[in-house]
């Protein structure tokens, strides 16, 4: 029986990404043997190019594209119909803006095989930044615990279809990510080998906006589920030893310790529910 691997991108308005995205999942080494994979780029309340950027996409042998265009905005909405439509019993779930290296998708296809249900992810990395705040920023975030931690899920997260039964529609929330990551126990999380590159906000301001909306996207899924507190797996006590941090990469400290304060602060403040900030 042929095992099938969904990828779902979630879009809206990633004119400038989704065909950095879409080549980088087209050039992954074959899926293992006895699977196939399709791509759904979920093409959300888009007023841009974004979907036929993704049709002009050329999938390679083994592959099917599938484009669908939402008329609604929203990630969580997208995810649904994305869900809805994958005929995947392995879902790989991808930020449009993320690029995968050629061995994640066939090693979190291969982690997932069995069916049971499990969640997996790759090892990240930041991209290469241009500011030289969010190079500071991200050169000390990517030293601290979470990022660290086993498959944390930003940017890419997969799951078998028998975990993601675990609840119905996505929830109207703001952390996709961390929802789904704490929906599965510490050992029914895994990690591969291979990685991906995850692009990080650029300069102060937009880090701030940004940094607010993850500190609430936690705080929500704690106030509405607060059950999945359970699977933390304690990384949140395996706090880093911050002086040896400081002195290692004083730079970094400050400007991580200067965003995590401003948060605090009406600076920066942002009406959107979801801030990318660039």
């Amino acid at each position: 029986m042929t095992l099938r691997v969904s990828v779902l991108i979630p879009a809206h308005n990633e004119a400038a990404y989704i065909g950095g995205c879409l080549a980088a999942v087209f050039a992954s080494e074959p899926l293992p043997e006895g699977m196939a994979g399709e791509v759904l780029v979920l093409a959300n309340g888009c007023s841009d190019d974004t979907a036929a950027l993704a049709r002009s996409a050329e999938p390679p042998a083994g592959w099917v594209l599938r484009v669908l265009e939402l008329p609604e905005g929203g990630k969580l909405g997208a995810l649904t119909a994305g869900d809805a439509a994958a005929g995947g019993d392995i879902l790989i779930y991808l930020d449009a803006d993320v690029l995968v290296s050629p061995m994640l998708i066939p090693q979190l296809a291969a982690a997932l095989a069995d069916g049971a249900p499990r969640y997996a992810g790759g090892r990240p990395s930041v991209a290469p930044a241009r500011s030289p705040v969010t190079r500071a920023y991200a050169r000390f975030w990517a030293r601290l615990p979470f990022f660290n931690s086993t498959a944390p899920g930003f940017g890419v997260f997969a799951m078998t279809r028998t975990g993601r039964a675990r609840w119905g529609d996505w929830p109207d929330i703001i952390s996709d990510d961390t929802f789904a990551r704490l929906s599965f126990a510490p050992q029914e999380r895994l990690q591969v080998q291979a990685g991906y590159s995850w692009p990080m906000v650029e300069g102060f301001g937009n880090l701030v906006r940004v940094r607010r909306r993850q500190d609430a996207g936690v705080a929500e899924v704690a106030a509405r589920y607060p059950h999945l507190l359970e699977n933390g797996g304690g990384a949140a006590q395996a706090r880093a030893p911050l002086l040896r941090l400081l002195l290692s990469d004083p730079a970094g400290f400050l400007i991580y310790a200067l965003v995590a304060l401003t948060v605090k602060t009406p600076l920066f403040a942002s009406r959107a529910r979801w801030t990318r900030g660039r």
